[in-house]
């Protein structure tokens, strides 16, 4: 199940897994996304290839007015995931 919650400095967070089942309460909440935004994947176990569509969606959205998504405390297997798929191009990853 994905837990999303906003942080101490206005970051969103996810927790727990990020697939299909999960996809379209983080489609309402990327997809309202007006402003650039730092998402930290420390307590993000796992990301279906249904997760990083909505991730690419709300950042193609964000990248059309100057934003984007910075995406920290990425694990080395989600690391892995965004690598093989080249979304590692796509976004910036601390």
């Amino acid at each position: 199940m994905l837990q999303i919650s906003v942080g101490t400095n206005d970051e969103i967070i996810l927790s727990g897994r990020f697939d299909s089942a999960e996809a379209e309460k983080a489609r309402k909440v990327f997809m309202s996304l007006d402003d650039g935004k730092v998402v930290d994947f420390g307590k993000l176990d796992y990301i279906s290839s249904a997760g990083l569509g909505v991730l690419l969606a709300a950042q193609k959205k964000l990248s059309e007015q100057g934003k984007s998504l910075r995406l920290i405390n990425v694990n080395g297997h989600i690391r892995d995931v965004f690598h093989f798929s080249g979304f590692d191009q796509i976004f910036e990853i601390v």
